[in-house]
Order: structure tokens, then sequence, then C-alpha cells
């Protein structure tokens, strides 16, 4: 059955290979499961709220992906989103996490919908493809500064803004020991170097916290009594009490918001499952995917999913190239990641306790050089896109928003591209999108 479903043999792969694929991807995603409830709940949410949420939609999201596209992808909360979540929508825009989930949903029925429509192509075409890689490799970028100043490596400074913090206190010894042994792990080609680097870190936290070295409050893991219990506050339920009425009642806010949401979902998405699907062999000669429409749904689904249990979007993620690379083909792949995902559900104690700012500051730095490496593909021999994609990236980083970095290189972009004469190459499509970042940003909205 699974074969003829499957189509196994077709894919020259069998159950085994499918089976270590998925185990093998999993772990070089677990990270989040750690990274995710330390960063959301920097925005006022629940951790162990955010673990159920984020081990639950990850595991559905990557059943559905296997059942409706048979793509070898893993789905998990978006490390591009999961800062514009936190840190532009409810830091810097004073929006509760009530609101910013109801956000999330309202976003993710918009993003269906251009998904099923056949927009997000369109829209994608109309994108320089060098200011793709600017967003991506920008936000790369603010996860590492994020990771950094969490970890106390970088800290505030009246005079310079920001300077290095003290390296010999606990945890940002603990955090740079961390940035190293996951380097290195990577250098050795380890497929979870990522995990693991997390998980050896962790247990140096609880070394330092027995020798009376605190670092970042690392306790001995526990083993859980009882199974844990779903917080409803975090669910739609009350996401509609709370969420949606604070939403609804700021019309530019919501409009900001959704546009930010959809923005980094966007790239984030489509800019990871089309190397993915080209690494499995499904992309002919003329550069069409093969169900690539299937994956595109499956992976706009998972952003409801991902709000209705309480967490920022989810989207496909780049480490399923780990399974691929040993052989995984199919979609059951993914719903083994998936089942992986729903069995951790009873490891929250342990990993809410072991995961500190401090450990998870490694993932956040590695991650960030990955994303990074996509400034090697911008042409910067041409002035009119390497302004663009300079200012994106430090913007994020300097304004501390993903939303006002990507605005700023829109706004370089068009006004470099006038200067050169090159604007007969846009599309109106693309000067909508100007139009709307520069309102945007100098209404402050």
């Amino acid at each position: 059955m699974l074969n003829k479903f499957f189509k196994l043999d077709e894919n020259n792969t069998n159950l085994k290979t499918e089976f270590l694929a998925g185990l093998t991807t999993f772990l070089a995603m677990a990270y989040i499961l750690g990274v995710n409830p330390t960063l959301l709940s920097q925005g006022g949410m629940p951790s162990t709220g955010v673990f159920f949420a984020t081990a639950l939609a990850s595991g559905i999201s990557c059943i559905i992906m296997g059942l409706i596209s048979k793509y070898p992808v893993g789905i998990a909360p978006g490390m591009g989103i999961i800062p514009v979540f936190t840190y532009t929508i409810i830091i810097s825009m004073g929006n509760t996490w009530e609101t910013a989930l109801a956000a999330v949903f309202v976003s993710s029925i918009l993003f269906l919908l251009i998904t099923i429509s056949g927009l997000r192509e369109i829209i994608l075409n109309a994108i320089p493809l060098d200011l793709k890689f600017a967003i991506g490799a920008g936000i790369g970028f603010f996860l590492a500064f994020v990771g950094l100043k969490g970890a106390g490596i970088i800290v505030g400074d009246s005079s310079t803004l920001v300077a290095m913090g003290n390296i010999s206190s606990a945890p940002a010894l603990l955090a740079v020991i961390g940035v190293m042994i996951t380097l290195i792990l990577y250098l050795k080609k380890v497929h979870t170097s990522v995990f693991l680097g997390l998980v050896i870190t962790s247990i140096l936290g609880v070394i330092f916290t027995l020798f009376g070295f605190g670092a970042g409050n690392a306790l001995m893991p526990s083993i859980p009594t009882e199974f844990i219990s779903f917080n409803f506050d975090m669910s739609l339920v009350g996401a509609f009490t709370k969420g949606f009425g604070q939403l609804f009642s700021n019309i530019p806010n919501l409009l900001t918001i959704i546009f930010s949401l959809l923005f980094v979902t966007f790239f984030d998405t489509t800019g990871t499952l089309i190397p993915l699907a080209n690494q499995c062999g499904f992309i002919d000669e003329e550069g069409n995917a093969e169900g690539i429409d299937r994956a595109f749904l499956a992976d706009a689904l998972s952003g409801i999913i991902g709000a209705v249990l309480g967490t920022s979007t989810l989207n496909a993620y780049v480490e399923s190239a780990t399974g691929i690379g040993l052989g995984g083909r199919t979609g059951l792949t993914a719903i083994f990641i998936g089942i992986f995902f729903l069995l951790s559900l009873v490891f929250a104690p342990t990993v809410l306790s072991l995961f500190t700012s401090s450990v998870t500051a490694a993932a956040l730095v590695i991650v960030g050089i990955l994303m990074a490496t996509q400034l090697k593909e911008v042409d910067w021999n041409n002035m009119v896109m390497a302004s663009s994609v300079f200012i994106t990236t430090i913007m994020m980083i300097l304004t501390y928003s993903i939303t006002i970095g990507i605005s700023w290189g829109f706004i370089t972009y068009a006004i470099a591209s006038l200067a050169t004469g090159k604007t007969k190459e846009f599309k109106p499509i693309t000067w909508l999108l100007i139009i709307v970042f520069a309102v945007s940003l100098f209404l402050g909205l």
C-alpha cells in the first residue's frame, strides 16, 4: 500500500531509507523546539504552551505535507518569521501576543488564497532576485544579533549603542563555547550539527550550574509526572476573544502587520521549496517543478494550523535537505518527521529547563551564518542591486526591524533604478510594492 501510494520503487527508495531520512531531518530541525519557546516568550507568551504548540503544529503540518504533496519536506515555525512576530509586531509595534496570533491566522488565510489563485507566482516574479537574497541574508544577520544579545555577548552601551559584554561571565562564556562546538560539528559535515550543538551546550550549562557558575539558570531535567495540558488561551479560542478585537480596532496597524507577515512568509516558503524540489529531482529542464503547487498548498495550510494551536507562522525547512541527501524522496519522509515531532511532546519539561538563551544562541548564530551565505549570489558589480542589498541588510540590524529593513531596501532600489534609467524593467506590481513600502515607512505605520 505504501509503495503504491508514495511510489517508493519509482523514486528508488524504500521504507527504511524514508525512515532514516525522516529521523535525520527531524534531528536537524529539532532545535526549533528550544529556540521557538525562548524567542516567543520574550513577547510574553508562556514557554510551555509555545513548546506544545510548536511540536503539535509541526507534527500535523509535516504529515499533511507528506500526504498532500508527497514531498520529503519538514515544516515548523519559520526562523525568518519568528523575529517579525516577536520583535517587530509585539515589541516594536506594541501589540499583544494575542493580537499577533490573530494576525498570523488572518495572514495565513490570505496566504492560502494567494497560493490557490496563482498570485504567489506573479508576485515572486516581480521582485528582483538579488533583493530576495538580501531579505533572507538580512534575517540571518538579525537572528545572529538576537542570539548574541540574549546571551550577553552583545550588550547596550550609552556611547556606542552596542558593545561587547563580559565574555568571562557564565552565560556569555557558555554561548561562545556553544557557537564554536556547533560550528565545528557543521564544518565536519555532521547532518544534525545544530541540534547536537544544542544538546552538548545544554549539558555544559548543567555542569556550569552544578559547579556554581549559573549560565542562564539551566536546571537538571525532570521526568514529567503528567502529560502537558493544552493552554487554550493560546488557541484560536483565546485569539477570537482577545486578539481579533485588538487587531481590527486599528486598521493601519492591521495592514502593516498583515503585510509584514505575508511578505516574509512568502519569500521564506517559496525560496525554500524551490531548491528542495530541485534537490529531489522534481524540476524538469524547462524549470517546472512537479507537484510544487501541492507543496505550496500544504505549506500555506500549515500557517493556519500554527495560528490555531498558538505559534507563529510555519513554513518549509531548508534542513530537509539533510534527509533528502540520505535518499528521502517521498512524502513518507515528511510523515516520519511529523511523527517524531508529535513524540517530542512528552519532553517539554526537559527541553525548556535546558535550552536557555545562552544555549539557543549557538543555533541562532549558525542558522544566521547559513542564511547570510545567500549574499554570494548577489551581483555586487551592479551598484543598483548592491546598494539596495546593503541598505536592506544593515537597516534590518540597526533598526531591529525586518520590515523597516525591507522597506528601505525597496525604496533604495527604486531611487537607484530611477537614477540609472532602469525603471523600464519595472512591472506594475513592483511599483505598487514600492509605494506601499514608502507609505508604510514615512507614515510610521
